[in-house]
C-alpha cells in the first residue's frame, strides 16, 4: 500500500515538472496558455511618435497596444498586441500612424478593415481555420502607412514650393498669361476687321439676294412657258389664233383700213373676238397666278 501510494506521488510530481516545464518555455517564447491576446506585426516606413504601450485602436475604439517596436533596413517593425480575441477584420486591413488631432500629441496605430463583410461562419483570428484569405490571422503582417498631420503637410508644401522655384513655374506662368494677352489681342483685331469686311459686304450680299429672286421668278416663267407649250390643247388653240390674227390681216388688207366695213363685217369682228379670246387664254396659261389676280374685281 505504502509502496503504491509512493509511486503515485511520484507520477503527480513527474507530471507536475513537465507542466510547469511547459508552461515556463511558453512563457519564455511570449506564449500565453488560455490568453485572449492575439498579436499582429505592421510595418511602416516611418513610425514618429510610437512608442511601446502606445494604443491601438478599431474604429476609435481601443483593441490593444503596442508590444514592440524594431528598426530594419527594409521598414520599421511593429509589435501589436490585440486584447480581443473574437475581433475579426476582413482582408484587407492597415494600419495607420495617427496623432490624436493635426496639431499633434500622443501617437498611436488605427487598424481599419477595407474588405467585403465576414460570413457569419468565418474563422476567429486564433482558429486553425484560419488561413489568412479572408480574415485577420494571428501573427500575420499587414502594410502600415503615416496619417497626415501639421508637421507633414507642411513638409509637403514646402516640397512643393522648393519644386515650383526650381521649375520656375511662376515666371513661366507668367510668360503664359502675357502671351494669351497678346493672342487674346490679335483675335479682337481679327473680330474688329472681320465685322468691317462684314459690313462691306452686306451690299454685294443684298444685291445677289435680288439677284437670285429674279433668276427664280424668270425660272417660274421659263417653266410657265414650257408647261404651256407642251400642253397639245395650249398649242391647238394658238395656232387657231395665229389662223384668226392672219385671216383679220387679209381682211384688213382687203377693205384698205375702212374701220366701218370692217366693223360692219361679221365675221371680220368674230375674227377679233377669237383671237382676243386665245390670246387670253394663251397668257392666263403662261401666268396663272397673275391673271387670276387681275381677273378678281
Amino acid at each position: 500500500m505504502r509502496r503504491s501510494v509512493r509511486e503515485g506521488i511520484v507520477g503527480f510530481s513527474v507530471i507536475a515538472a513537465l507542466v510547469a516545464f511547459a508552461g515556463t518555455m511558453l512563457w519564455l517564447r511570449g506564449e500565453r496558455v488560455l490568453s485572449k491576446t492575439w498579436s499582429v506585426t505592421a510595418d511602416f516606413q516611418d513610425a514618429g511618435g510610437l512608442a511601446v504601450r502606445s494604443p491601438v485602436t478599431y474604429r476609435g475604439i481601443m483593441v490593444g497596444n503596442v508590444t514592440d517596436i524594431k528598426v530594419t533596413p527594409q521598414a520599421v517593425k511593429v509589435s501589436i498586441e490585440i486584447s480581443q480575441d473574437d475581433l475579426q477584420l476582413s482582408l484587407p486591413v492597415k494600419a495607420t500612424v495617427a496623432s490624436a488631432s493635426l496639431l499633434g500629441g500622443d501617437s498611436q496605430v488605427a487598424l481599419s478593415s477595407v474588405g467585403p463583410p465576414l460570413k457569419k461562419n468565418a474563422p476567429m483570428p486564433k482558429s486553425q481555420r484560419c488561413k489568412g484569405q479572408v480574415v485577420l490571422c494571428d501573427g500575420a503582417t499587414i502594410q502600415g502607412s503615416e496619417a497626415p498631420s501639421i508637421a507633414t503637410i507642411t513638409n509637403s508644401l514646402q516640397e512643393i514650393l522648393e519644386q515650383v522655384k526650381k521649375e520656375q513655374l511662376v515666371p513661366r506662368l507668367v510668360g503664359s498669361t502675357q502671351q494669351f494677352d497678346a493672342t487674346l489681342t490679335d483675335i479682337q483685331k481679327l473680330s474688329t476687321q472681320l465685322s468691317v469686311d462684314l459690313a462691306r459686304a452686306a451690299p454685294m450680299i443684298s444685291n445677289l439676294n435680288e439677284a437670285t429672286a429674279q433668276a427664280a421668278s424668270a425660272s417660274r416663267h421659263i417653266n410657265n412657258v414650257v408647261s404651256a407649250f407642251d400642253t397639245p390643247t395650249t398649242i391647238t388653240d394658238l395656232k387657231q389664233t395665229v389662223s384668226n390674227a392672219r385671216s383679220l390681216t387679209e381682211t384688213f388688207d382687203e377693205v384698205g383700213g375702212d374701220v366701218e366695213k370692217l366693223t360692219a363685217d361679221p365675221q371680220f369682228m368674230a375674227a377679233v373676238r377669237s383671237v382676243t379670246i386665245g390670246l387670253g387664254q394663251f397668257f392666263n396659261e403662261l401666268y396663272p397666278a397673275s391673271t387670276s389676280d387681275v381677273a378678281k374685281p
